[in-house]
């Protein structure tokens, strides 16, 4: 019986969900906080659209192989399809060309890091806290 649930199970049955503590990207000020913020503790904005696959893809894999905690770092989520003007704002105010999906560290308000695609899940995060 035990071959037979490990043949027709899901797996999603055995794998433990993992939540990471995201800070939903909504409004154009936060960006001053993250600026702000970022003299103290990293921050990290995570720009994904919601109608890309590759998007979905590399959320999913950063997502499983995330390991930090917000003791670390904050971490942002932008739906840019739904805030494309806060998407456009990021550009700017930190110096980055927009690409998706794409993750940004800041510190001491500026851009550390950035990297997107596949490139997004070779960055060790774990250099910047």
């Amino acid at each position: 019986m035990g071959l037979f649930n490990k043949l027709f199970s899901s797996s999603s049955d055995s794998k433990e969900t993992k939540t990471l503590p995201w800070i939903p990207l909504t409004k154009m000020e936060q960006l001053q906080e993250i600026e702000t913020k970022s003299n103290t503790k990293t921050q990290v904005i995570f720009k994904h659209s919601t109608r890309c696959g590759i998007s979905r893809m590399v959320l999913k894999q950063f997502e499983a192989d995330f390991y930090l905690t917000e003791n670390h770092l904050d971490i942002y989520f932008l739906d840019l399809l739904n805030y494309r003007e806060i998407s456009n704002e990021i550009a700017n105010k930190f110096q980055v060309m927009h690409e998706s999906p794409q993750l940004l560290v800041v510190k001491n308000g500026e851009t550390v890091a950035y990297e997107s695609h596949g490139g997004i899940n070779s960055l060790d995060l774990s250099n910047y806290i």
